[in-house]
């Protein structure tokens, strides 16, 4: 029997996780076709199976899941291997790619890549901004940024700071023009510039005073999907908004926008960096993990 190469091993390991030949194409550079033809070729030197295809479906045999199941403990041991002789070159580089929901990209925008580039300046960031929860092994991140409450149990997770604050604001000139709120039920009275969320649905402001919860139904003339742009809304005095309070930071301090109903606001549980931990940490997100626990060190008093 022909030992196959590394190459065909690591894209066999790639086919057998996404269960996909785009997927897994997508993630090594190289077209479907070429890794179906490498398959073929890496069963006939095994003499065994080791994938079922259909015409829209790819799944490990029994014996593709035993190889998987070994590869995964070899391959791992290997890149760990490798990463520790990366040490020797006295800097890291290479790419992180990072799936976050707009509030935590911000707040990584601010606090965190700064650090990186001075720390790290040959690690390249790829942040890309996304609602909707997505499967971070299949989409090719190295680590996603979540709510730790929604971060699945095999993955293993960073927390940043503590929870991420949300404020309701409004123009000065709204507030004289309509009067200020003093309960969520007067928001029924107001205009309220509503948050359409990734899914598509509205968003229902949540509030808690005194461990009573309201959820309300929000009425207005606007509706946005950007925090910040419904934050410039409530600047012009179109109505009042619910956004995270990083969006609205500036225009509070500058005096365009006011907050109320601070007492009944409701905060989220706290947002972690999460990542397989099946899988060996590159030296590029190791240093990013590393930054995220130098800024929460530091601001563990303040929000990410």
């Amino acid at each position: 029997m022909t030992r196959p190469s590394l190459n065909d091993l690591t894209a066999f390991m790639a086919v057998a996780t996404h269960r996909s030949f785009r997927r897994a194409a997508d993630e090594l550079g190289t077209a479907p076709s070429t890794l179906s033809h490498a398959m073929r070729g890496l069963e006939e030197r095994l003499g065994v199976r080791l994938l079922n295809r259909t015409t829209r479906s790819v799944s490990p045999t029994e014996a593709g899941l035993e190889l998987l199941s070994r590869l995964q403990v070899a391959l791992t041991a290997l890149d760990e291997a490798l990463d520790a002789v990366t040490t020797f070159r006295g800097q890291v580089a290479g790419k992180v790619r990072i799936n976050a929901p707009r509030v935590a990209a911000a707040a990584l925008v601010r606090e965190v890549l700064p650090r990186m580039a001075e720390r790290f300046p040959d690690v390249t960031v790829d942040l890309v901004v996304e609602g909707r929860l997505v499967d971070i092994v299949s989409g090719g991140f190295d680590a996603g940024v979540r709510l730790i409450e929604s971060i699945p149990k095999d993955m293993i997770a960073v927390p940043l700071a503590r929870p991420i604050g949300f404020v309701c604001v409004a123009s000065p000139a709204y507030l004289k023009r309509a009067g200020e709120p003093t309960t969520p039920d007067d928001l029924k009275h107001h205009r309220c510039i509503g948050h359409r969320t990734p899914s598509g649905k509205l968003y229902r402001w949540e509030f808690e005073r005194a461990g009573h919860e309201l959820t309300i139904d929000t009425d207005g003339s606007i509706i946005l999907d950007d925090e910040g742009l419904m934050a410039d809304a409530a600047a012009q005095g179109l109505g009042i908004a619910y956004v995270a309070s990083w969006a609205a930071e500036v225009a509070i301090a500058e005096g365009r926008l006011r907050t109320v109903l601070s007492a009944w606001m409701h905060e989220q549980g706290p947002v972690a960096v999460y990542y397989p931990g099946h899988r060996a940490v590159p030296p590029a997100l190791r240093a990013f993990l590393d930054v995220i626990r130098d800024v929460r060190q530091v601001n563990s008093g303040s929000s990410l």
